[in-house]
């Protein structure tokens, strides 16, 4: 007779992390993001901004802001389109290893993630599992992303720049694997919008 040893309910950060980033090929939800600036010794919320994501790995996302402007980062996998609808124009970036250590590579990328970034556990803050990822390149634009797990999920992120800036992104309404259509994440360019390629 053998004895089924129950799952351990408490899985580090690192573990359910790389659970996520293995078993999830797609996901969509709201986020909402933050801009601290330290004043005083005290943390002031300067900006907050809101929107939605949806991604497909490997690589490709759309990252939308809704409030307090509209503006998109999407990316099909080859090229990171910018789209500001204020000013009706779109900015072409070719991906090239310029999402190898930003946070929408530890959120959407493939499974390299460790070829990038050192990961380490950082322990329980605020009911979360924390783990921190440091960029292993020194031309990543963040020193420092704070990882926050929940059942599984990813629900907060801590950008810390290298000018000492933070910003918190929470992320809400996390739904797994949906089924999106074959040209979602192809970028259409609006009607009469200026285009600068970089």
């Amino acid at each position: 007779m053998s004895i089924a040893l129950p799952m351990s309910s408490h899985a580090t950060a690192l573990e359910q992390f790389k659970s996520f980033v293995a078993n999830t090929k797609s996901a969509k939800g709201e986020f909402s993001q933050q801009q601290i600036k330290m004043q005083e010794g005290k943390a002031k919320v300067s900006k907050t901004a809101l929107g939605s994501f949806m991604f497909a790995r490997p690589g490709k996302f759309i990252w939308a802001y809704t409030k307090p402007y509209e503006q998109s980062l999407q990316t099909d996998g080859d090229q990171l389109y910018i789209y500001d609808k204020d000013l009706n124009q779109v900015t072409i970036k070719a991906l090239g290893g310029a999402l190898g250590a930003s946070p929408a590579a530890i959120l959407f990328g493939g499974s390299e993630l460790e070829k990038n970034f050192t990961l380490k556990e950082v322990g329980v803050k605020q009911d979360l599992e924390w783990l921190e990822a440091i960029p292993k390149t020194k031309d990543s634009q963040f020193e420092h992303i704070g990882i926050g797990m929940k059942d599984g999920l990813p629900v907060a992120l801590e950008l810390r720049d290298s000018f000492g800036q933070i910003s918190l992104v929470t992320l809400k309404n996390v739904e797994r694997n949906p089924v999106f259509k074959a040209d979602q994440f192809k970028f259409v360019v609006p009607s009469g919008a200026d285009v600068f390629r970089q």
